[in-house]
């Protein structure tokens, strides 16, 4: 059998996926850069498709979606159902399947977002309202990720308090639909905390159980942390502008 050098070749230029930390410094870097941008695009497709919901979809639409505590109820269950598909679309083998997963995720985001951007615009001071809520859920998600990647510490026991606590905020959600009571202030303090708390688990498992062809899976975990926390954070500043 004669010498193959094209086998060779390829064998040496060919690097299958393996965990980001285990991966070549320029495997890391590329992972780094491919997985940041996507949430880049996410977060300017969110702002792009949520302008136009709001320009296309009619007023009373938008209230009658948090008026009637069923129809916020059915939105939070269409919700639910989605993240998980387009969750398990961005695990998927295909690119085009993984990418649509991640707009999925984005259109649905875009959706549920409506009625508080709404309101936000409508009845308090409008964009000042959310460029300030931007900006402090960039700089906190800049100050956890600079967190994870400059120390050692394992945030991987972060899991079951994610589990424990998104389980407690969504039952007193739903209750609070039902029963029509505000969760208030402490509450909307706590999920920052808690989204907080999905930032530096999901920042920990870029580096640590990801591989580096999972950069869109771990683009949508991070667009959807960042998303609860601006969620959060702006309903804060809008209480105390009440």
């Amino acid at each position: 059998m004669g010498y193959n050098s094209n086998y060779d070749s390829y064998n040496t230029n060919y690097q299958s996926p393996q965990i980001v930390s285990y991966a070549t410094n320029e495997a890391q870097a590329t992972f780094y850069r491919k997985t940041y941008s996507h949430v880049a695009m996410a977060l300017l497709a969110f702002i792009a498709v949520e302008a136009i919901l709001l320009n296309v979809v009619p007023e009373s639409l938008i209230i009658s979606m948090v008026s009637g505590k069923w129809v916020w109820l059915l939105i939070l269950g269409g919700f639910w159902l989605g993240s998980i598909l387009a969750s398990k679309w961005t695990q998927a083998q295909d690119k085009n399947t993984q990418y649509m997963g991640l707009g999925l995720y984005v259109l649905l985001e875009a959706v549920i977002f409506m009625p508080i951007i709404f309101l936000a615009m409508y009845f308090t001071d409008g964009t000042a309202i959310l460029s300030q809520a931007g900006i402090i859920t960039l700089a906190l998600f800049g100050g956890l990720t600079a967190v994870v990647f400059l120390t050692r510490v394992d945030f991987s026991f972060l899991r079951s308090i994610l589990v424990i606590g998104g389980f407690v905020a969504l039952g007193l959600i739903v209750a609070g639909a039902i029963f029509g009571f505000d969760l208030g202030l402490w509450f909307s303090v706590a999920m920052v905390a808690l989204a907080a708390g999905g930032i530096l688990y999901e920042t920990y498992n870029i580096k640590n159980v990801y591989s580096t062809d999972q950069y869109v899976g771990a683009a949508l975990q991070l667009f959807s942390s960042i998303m609860l926390l601006f969620w959060y954070i702006l309903r804060i500043l809008m209480s105390r502008r009440d």
